[in-house]
């Protein structure tokens, strides 16, 4: 599917973005992170037909020029200037992990610019799930592999990390968001922030500490569908997208078989499944 770059003028700076398709309703993707590249590009053309389909580059990283804060807030704010930009002021939105998690405060902030939300193996509302998640991250990897990993880690959470650094601490756990390690697909070219990661990570901490999503999520209005699509054998575990689904009164959940964390690698329709599912 051909794409178009657009830009979406912000007081801020400018935010790139790219849009193909030509359906009657629009779709903007969330790509995840926070503080990465976006990858969307493979989901674009697997939305299926019925949706023009929007992505982005989230702030901090070219070409967008936005920069700090990287804040909850400041995140949603760009995505609801992409949707006034490129979809008259309200829109379908696909999210995925980070991005997916964006998608909920979207719901709770801005449940206006929202036609329906497709929130895709997220980190949902509870953060108690993000130690067995880096649990599953480091199954089957070696020695070596554990103590070069620690060693990264480390690096990032005192704010050093290079990004060759993080890149290469992805490498080593790629194979394991997918639901057969051994036959995980090539990483993608990435470009990776710790700037923004870190300080959108500190705003998503002081949001799951005020309980903003526990608060805000049964509100969401059920005229704008919510469906979760998480992989059986995702890192992440599936409880995350339970949970937080049973916070929203009318949301379903998909649990996808045979597919990690980036489901649509293993299962190709499941997005477009769930998005047509809420949509019909």
């Amino acid at each position: 599917m051909a794409e178009e770059h657009v830009i979406i003028s912000t007081p801020a700076g400018e935010i790139a973005a790219w849009q193909g398709g030509t359906g009657a309703e629009t779709a903007v993707l969330l790509h995840g992170g926070p503080g990465m590249a976006d990858y969307l590009d493979t989901l674009v053309p697997l939305v299926g037909e019925g949706f023009r389909t929007v992505r982005y580059q989230q702030r901090g990283l070219a070409p967008t020029t936005v920069g700090p804060p990287y804040t909850v807030e400041a995140h949603v704010a760009d995505a609801v200037a992409v949707i006034d930009q490129t979809a008259g002021g309200r829109a379908w939105i696909v999210g995925h992990s980070w991005g997916g998690h964006l998608a909920l405060h979207m719901l709770v902030a801005c449940p206006e610019r929202v036609a329906g939300a497709v929130i895709v193996d997220p980190l949902g509302a509870d953060m108690e799930v993000l130690e067995e998640y880096a649990a599953n991250l480091r199954r089957g990897l070696d020695p070596d592999g554990l103590r070069r990993l620690d060693a990264i880690e480390a690096r990032e959470a005192a704010g050093q990390a290079t990004e060759d650094e993080m890149l290469e601490s992805l490498t080593l756990v790629w194979p394991n968001y997918h639901a057969d390690p051994a036959a995980a697909v090539p990483m993608p070219p990435l470009r990776l922030s710790a700037e923004v990661l870190t300080a959108t990570f500190a705003s998503v901490i002081d949001h799951a500490g005020r309980g903003t999503l526990q608060a805000g999520l049964p509100h969401v209005p059920a005229t704008i569908p919510v469906i979760f699509v998480h992989g059986a054998q995702s890192p992440m575990p599936v409880r995350t997208s339970r949970n937080t689904a049973a916070l929203i009164p009318h949301a379903l959940v998909d649990e996808v078989a045979g597919s990690g964390h980036f489901v649509w690698y293993e299962r190709p329709d499941a997005v477009a499944a769930a998005l047509h599912r809420i949509s019909a």
